[in-house]
């Protein structure tokens, strides 16, 4: 497990997903990362780019009245 924590928001929509980026800690950073494709690959892509060593991620997604594809990572 990673020493620092970066939180992670996730506002799903049919075709995209809009980031949002929170380090951890009293006075963190938060920022508007962007939007991203909703699938597979673009989740593996943004996880691999925010998943530094010794950083552990946390998400949280917000999805609307359509409900979320959840994808599982290995």
């Amino acid at each position: 497990m990673g020493d620092r924590i970066t939180y992670v928001g996730l506002d799903v929509h049919k075709d995209g997903i809009v980031v949002a980026v929170a380090e951890g800690g009293l006075r963190g950073e938060v920022r508007d990362y962007g939007r991203i494709a909703n699938t597979p690959a673009a989740l593996r892509r943004l996880t691999g780019k925010l998943g530094q060593e010794g950083v552990a991620l946390r998400f949280c997604y917000e999805d609307g009245v359509i409900p979320a594809r959840r994808y599982r990572f290995r």
